[in-house]
């Protein structure tokens, strides 16, 4: 199955969803590393030109969007009660 390789506004759209799902985690360190992990990972990826790995890495970033959705709930069910040192 070869997808097609995804526009750059596309990605671009993914590379700011993971942003913005970033901030959806209470805690702090969780945030910063979720935060950390997306503009890693796109630099890893900026330099890609097979277009069979551009749609493989846009594939795995839309999954571990899906993923930091679902675990941005679960830590929201489990906040801790006090602030971070870093948010105070």
């Amino acid at each position: 199955m070869a997808a097609s390789t995804p526009a750059k506004a596309q990605i671009l759209s993914l590379f700011r969803s993971l942003l913005r799902t970033s901030k959806n985690f209470s805690d702090y360190n969780i945030r910063e590393y979720a935060k950390r992990r997306t503009i890693d990972g796109f630099h890893h990826n900026k330099n890609l030109s097979d277009p069979s790995s551009i749609s493989s890495a846009f594939s795995e970033g839309k999954s571990q969007l899906e993923v930091a959705k679902r675990q941005s709930v679960v830590y929201s069910l489990y906040a801790p009660k006090s602030k971070s040192i870093m948010e105070m």
